[in-house]
Parts: C-alpha cells; sequence; structure tokens
C-alpha cells in the first residue's frame, strides 16, 4: 500500500484505488490516527476526520449540509455548471432526502416517516426468514456457494421490492439500474460511468412513474400506496418527491444491505462464532465492518475546526470505517465482540440524515444471518474473500464458502 503521511501539515496521500487499501482499509486507518485525527485527503482534494468524537459531532453539526446551494449558487462558488448528460441523475437528486436539508428535508422526513413506519417493517419478518430458507434449499446440496450472489444479494432486492409493491419479475432490472446509478459515488467517475447512470435514471423514474399510476388508481398494502396517501399539515409528496424517494429507497437500502449482510457473514467466519438473533449482535457486525465508510458534507458557513478554516462550499469527508474502529470510544475495537454494551457506532449516520431504512436493514441482518449459520453449522471459507473496488461502499464482491 503507497500510504504517505505528512503529519506536520495534516496531509495524506492514499488512493482509494488502491489494491492493497480498499479490502482492508484499518491498517491505514490506524496508521494515520497515530499522526492525526483531521487530514487533508490529497487524492479526494478536501478534509476528513476520522475519530468518533469529531465524526460523530460533524454529522449533527447543522453548520454543514449535504447541499449547499440552498445557501449559496454556483457561479459564487466557482462551480462550473452540470453537465447537461447527467440531467436524468441529477432530477432524482435534486428531490433526494439524503441530499436535502430543511426546511425541504423536515417536510420530506416527516411525510415518508409516516409511510415507513417500523409496524410495517416488521411484518416482513417471516418473509425474510421464508426467503432465506428458501435460497439455502436451492444451493445446499452444492457443497459450496459464492454467499454474495446465493444469499447476500437476493434478499435485499426482494425484501424492498415487496414493500414498495414493485413486480417480483423487476428484481433483477431494478438491481442494474441501482448498481449503474450508485458507480457515480465511487472515486475517478469516467463519463461511460455518467452515461450508464444517466440511462439508468430515466428508466427507473419511468418504470417507477408507472407503478405510482397503478396505485392512484389501484390502492395496495405497500410503500408506494402509503406515499401516496401520506399528509402532513395539508402537505403530500409530489409526484417527483414520491418518485426521487422510492428509487433511494431501492437504492441506498439494497446497496448497504448487501454489503452488510456480506461482511457480517466474512466477520463471522473469519472470527469463527455464529450469530446472535438480537440488535446488539448487529449492530456490533455493523460496527467492525461498516458498509459505508466515507459521507460528505458541505459548509454551509465560514468557520474554523479543529483547526481547519473552512469557507463555504468547502467539502468535509467523515470516515465513518475508522470512527467505529477509534480506540477512544470503543475497547478493543479491531476486536469483534458480539456481547458489546456500549455500541454507539455511525454506520447509520446521525442527525436529521440518520438512515431512514435502519430498522430494514437491522431486521433483514437479524432474521437472515442466524438462519443461514444454523442452517448450515459447517459453514467455512472457501477462499479468500474478494471485495470490490468502491472504497466509499466497502464490500465484497465475491465470498466463497463451503460446509
Amino acid at each position: 500500500m503507497k500510504l504517505e503521511i505528512n503529519a506536520g501539515a495534516r496531509r495524506v496521500k492514499l488512493s482509494p484505488r488502491d489494491p492493497d487499501f480498499f479490502p482492508d482499509p484499518y491498517p491505514a486507518y490506524r496508521e494515520i490516527a497515530r499522526a492525526t485525527n483531521v487530514f487533508f485527503w490529497e487524492d479526494y482534494g478536501f478534509w476528513c476526520f476520522s475519530g468518533h468524537a469529531e465524526v460523530s459531532a460533524l454529522l449533527r453539526d447543522k453548520r454543514f449540509g449535504r447541499q449547499v446551494l440552498h445557501v449559496t449558487t454556483r457561479e459564487d462558488l466557482g462551480w462550473p455548471a452540470r453537465p447537461d448528460h447527467l440531467g436524468p441523475f441529477d432530477a432524482i437528486e435534486r428531490h433526494s432526502l439524503l441530499e436535502l436539508e430543511p426546511p425541504e428535508h423536515t417536510r420530506l422526513r416527516g411525510l415518508i416517516n409516516r409511510a415507513f413506519v417500523t409496524r410495517q417493517v416488521e411484518r416482513l419478518a417471516p418473509r425474510i426468514a421464508a426467503l432465506s430458507h428458501q435460497l439455502i434449499d436451492g444451493f445446499e446440496r452444492q457443497g459450496g456457494a459464492d454467499l454474495l450472489a446465493a444469499f447476500a444479494t437476493p434478499i435485499p432486492i426482494a425484501v424492498i421490492a415487496q414493500l414498495i409493491g414493485a413486480p417480483g419479475d423487476m428484481s433483477e432490472r431494478m438491481l442494474e439500474w441501482s448498481h449503474r446509478m450508485v458507480a457515480m459515488y465511487q472515486f475517478g467517475v469516467s463519463r461511460e460511468v455518467e452515461d450508464k447512470a444517466a440511462a439508468a435514471s430515466a428508466e427507473f423514474v419511468g418504470f417507477v412513474r408507472a407503478l405510482i399510476a397503478e396505485r392512484r388508481s389501484a390502492p395496495r398494502d405497500d410503500l408506494v400506496s402509503r406515499l401516496i396517501e401520506a399528509e402532513t399539515g395539508g402537505s403530500k409528496l409530489t409526484e417527483a418527491e414520491m418518485t426521487t424517494t422510492i428509487i433511494l429507497l431501492l437504492n441506498a437500502g439494497h446497496e448497504a444491505t448487501v454489503h452488510g449482510l456480506g461482511n457480517a457473514a466474512k466477520a463471522l467466519l473469519e472470527n469463527g462464532v455464529a450469530p446472535i438473533a438480537d440488535d446488539e449482535c448487529v449492530d456490533e457486525l455493523l460496527r467492525f465492518d461498516a458498509p459505508l465508510h466515507l459521507f460528505t458534507r458541505y459548509a454551509l458557513e465560514e468557520l474554523e475546526i479543529s483547526g481547519v478554516k473552512l469557507k463555504v462550499g468547502d467539502r468535509i469527508g467523515l470516515m465513518l470505517g475508522a470512527a467505529n474502529r477509534d480506540p477512544r470510544a470503543f475497547t478493543n475495537p479491531d476486536r469483534l465482540n458480539l456481547y458489546r454494551v456500549r455500541n454507539p457506532h455511525v454506520s447509520f449516520g446521525a442527525g436529521i440524515h440518520f438512515c431512514v431504512g435502519a430498522p430494514l436493514a437491522r431486521l433483514e441482518m437479524r432474521v437472515a444471518l442466524p438462519i443461514l449459520f444454523e442452517r448450515l453449522p459447517r459453514l467455512r471459507l472457501a477462499a479468500p474473500p474478494r471485495y470490490r473496488d468502491t472504497f466509499h461502499f466497502h464490500g465484497l464482491e465475491a465470498l466463497s464458502v463451503e460446509w
């Protein structure tokens, strides 16, 4: 791994695509932390914060936001205009709960919370259990499988499809759209990636709008119908907001949960332990190897923090994976402890952007993982796990196992 640290200047050079880094970033995190918890990551071009206290505070700090154009303009910031070919992708981002700030965020989150309630999510437990057994039935006799493809990927897409009320035969297509759109958040995006994301965005929007039209004329007991009905203080979701929300729930919910399941299974196998069917176990697995490692925010005003002077529009990086291994916040942070009592991990974020799908992610992991290890008690790794070359979304490409 080619890691350069200038402790005096608090600057780091490290390619997010370094093949010795993205599969296991924790040694680099530890080495950087020995020098500083605040550093300018030259490859990204912005200041990063890796300590748990700093990350936790900055996730909640109202002086930062996921967007900045509600307080200034691209012209004032000296930013170039967004290219026309990204229009379909940007149209979705414009109404994304993840990218909005108050008051728009407050209104939208309130409406979504009315539809995305915990009791609706908990109803999915029998479906997750049945699907887990069904998938294992399909590969158990083979004596080996790629758990990522055979188990971790199909569960989240099937569950989210059922939740929103999408036809089951559209799962593969939605998965393809999701992968092409999420690729926009990786390091070093090419024009080819942009074009594929824009095309996927346009196709996805067309599908969701057709689904919304169907539910307006014939409501069902699904999330789309509840989003149509949701109302707070006389306000309803517009069709654009509803479309983006459904796409966001699928993209963010699916991608993160696939990596959550895959990373958790790997950690359990490498540590020789079986999962426990409770949220504490799930939270420890999410802390130990988080699906999301980098979350960015913009400075909404001129300020100084940890000796770093920032101006409006400056971007900062919050290192969630590093914060989850901070020894100042966790005892023996590099040890997987399924009975960990105090666990203020930041894998779901914090503040107003705390993950709206956290209850669903916890439920899927809490139900599916124990079934997997109970059904296959001799489960073991058959080959070294292989990670995807996407640093911010820390997840596996393949997890070969045998039993």
